[in-house]
């Protein structure tokens, strides 16, 4: 059976750190690396339901997503949601582990996944850390052949992860060859595909704002919705470490969902 250390050094293998965004706080974040990390569950986000089916079926380590804390937190108390939550996760014995946009970055991480699924080509990062040794970065672009239409490549998105709904920027008809990834809150890559010469943008959410300065700049965009375009992310993490440590129980939770309905 691992220890949390082991666990983490097999995370940090699979995503490693130097490709976190300075802003992100990932790595362990709450535990004690010599306690036993015989029972793993992955998730996105640390929620109420998320936290007490963690504490309920008994695990002893949780890898997150979303990072908690992510913002330092002054007190521990059950006062605010995110203290309470690892309060509670605290006193059941519960490490935290979050890879976030390391994660996110990493050569078989969720971009590199989205890119894949969605059968591009000659997939590289869209933006380049300066001298990684991997020639890694942040999100992906590359190309569809042959090149489609904007509701042809909707209609495959919804249907490879099987999404009922997403949202759309740009004409159906519009051609598309060179595509853009990058999942979560990506609107901020906008530019950056803009720059590469993509001809659409899917990511999970983007402010009414960004939408606004895509159609103007005749970019399209696939808004998948945040946890859609990353929670799949998070049941092929489980798998991966079902894979390295055969002995321990690993699961993707069950009880979180999307808080956002459409009506």
């Amino acid at each position: 059976m691992p220890t949390v250390q082991e666990v983490c050094s097999c995370l940090e293998s699979l995503a490693p750190s130097r490709l976190a965004e300075s802003w992100d706080n990932v790595g362990l974040l709450v535990g004690d690396t010599f306690s036993r990390a015989d029972s793993i569950m992955t998730c996105l986000t640390i929620t109420p339901e998320s936290a007490a089916e963690a504490i309920e079926h008994r695990a002893q380590l949780v890898v997150t997503h979303h990072p908690l804390p992510f913002r330092p937190l002054q007190r521990i108390t059950t006062d605010a949601t995110p203290s309470k939550l690892l309060w509670d996760l605290i006193r059941a014995g519960v490490s935290v582990y979050s890879a976030h946009t390391a994660y996110d970055s990493a050569v078989d991480g969720i971009n590199q996944s989205l890119a894949r699924r969605l059968g591009l080509a000659g997939i590289e990062p869209l933006n380049p850390i300066a001298d990684d040794p991997d020639k890694l970065g942040a999100g992906r672009f590359g190309w569809l052949k042959p090149s489609i239409k904007l509701e042809a490549l909707v209609q495959k998105t919804k249907r490879e992860f099987n999404l009922a709904h997403v949202q759309v920027v740009g004409e159906a008809n519009a051609s598309i060859a060179l595509v853009a990834i990058a999942c979560g809150s990506g609107g901020s890559f906008l530019e950056t595909a803009a720059k590469t010469g993509c001809d659409v943008l899917i990511t999970g959410e983007a402010t009414f704002h960004t939408c606004v300065e895509a159609s103007a700049t005749k970019i399209a965009m696939i808004l998948m919705g945040h946890f859609s375009s990353e929670r799949f992310g998070i049941e092929l993490l489980a798998d991966k470490l079902r894979t390295r440590f055969q002995d321990t129980k690993v699961w993707a939770s069950q009880h979180e969902v999307d808080p956002i309905r459409v009506v």
